[in-house]
């Protein structure tokens, strides 16, 4: 299916890695010019590396750090002398931050809330007038299943989560009159680098999803229909969709990419 993307203005914050990463590639091989943002330049240079290989036919990585809105804007400017218009803003950007709401202290709650909303909020801010300029645009922002299956450890990252889902909503509501899309990506168990990181701690193959879903189930009781956990290379395709044209009525949504469960 040609989702439209060729030579299409795409910003991914949070691309560097994992399903940030992964959804980058995707618009990289429909041949979108991409430009990632990340806070490590070693990430930001290997990605970019890639995306050019796939056929992305400029792509372009930014240092940032996007809980700072004066770097956010210093990005933006310089698309905009670029390319004029972004069509795509994805933000896969989220908070690592691990307690119960008893052990947290008051600064790791403001570093989630930081990292997990207010970075989202300096790039949409930034971005409008750059995807109201463009002849279509799309942003598609990511949640979390957990906001909707709590584990007491993530506390803050959940909260952080379900502010962004909240907040995605009210975007579609306001940028509709705009004919742009805001929807919301829920992935579930998926092997992303904090996770890794976890099963890792616990002595689980990380190299192996039966195993490492398996392990998620028995600490977490959190299991999928499917038997193994989910891979960033299956969140990125559903990102494209949403973010393409081919997405021409969908708005305020909340996709679930979970491997099955009993939630909607």
């Amino acid at each position: 299916m040609d989702l439209g993307l060729a030579g299409a203005a795409v910003v991914v914050a949070g691309g560097g890695r994992g399903m940030g990463r992964a959804a980058a590639r995707c618009f990289a091989d429909d041949g979108a010019r991409v430009a990632v943002l990340a806070r490590t330049r070693r990430d930001l240079d290997e990605t970019v590396d890639d995306l050019g290989r796939r056929g992305s036919p400029d792509p372009v990585g930014h240092q940032v750090d996007v809980r700072d809105d004066a770097q956010v804007a210093e990005v933006f400017a310089d698309l905009r002398s670029r390319w004029g218009e972004v069509n795509v803003l994805v933000n896969a950007v989220g908070p690592d931050v691990r307690g119960t709401v008893e052990d947290l202290t008051d600064d790791q709650w403001r570093v989630a809330f930081e990292d997990g909303v207010l970075g989202i909020v300096h790039c949409v801010r930034a971005a409008l007038p750059l995807l109201r300029k463009a002849g279509w645009a799309r942003i598609v922002n990511f949640s979390a299943s957990s906001t909707q299956r709590q584990t007491v450890s993530l506390a803050a990252y959940t909260a952080a989560k379900s502010m962004v889902t909240s907040l995605s909503k009210n975007l579609s509501l306001q940028l509709a009159a705009d004919e742009i899309m805001v929807n919301v990506v829920s992935p579930g168990s998926v092997a992303s680098d904090s996770l890794i990181a976890w099963a890792r701690s616990v002595g689980v193959d990380t190299a192996d999803p039966y195993a490492l879903m398996s392990a998620i189930t028995e600490h977490f009781g959190h299991p999928a229909h499917l038997p193994r956990a989910g891979l960033p290379e299956e969140i990125g395709p559903v990102v494209a969709f949403l973010a393409s044209r081919r997405n021409s009525y969908m708005t305020g949504a909340n996709i679930n990419v979970d491997g099955g469960s009993d939630f909607t």
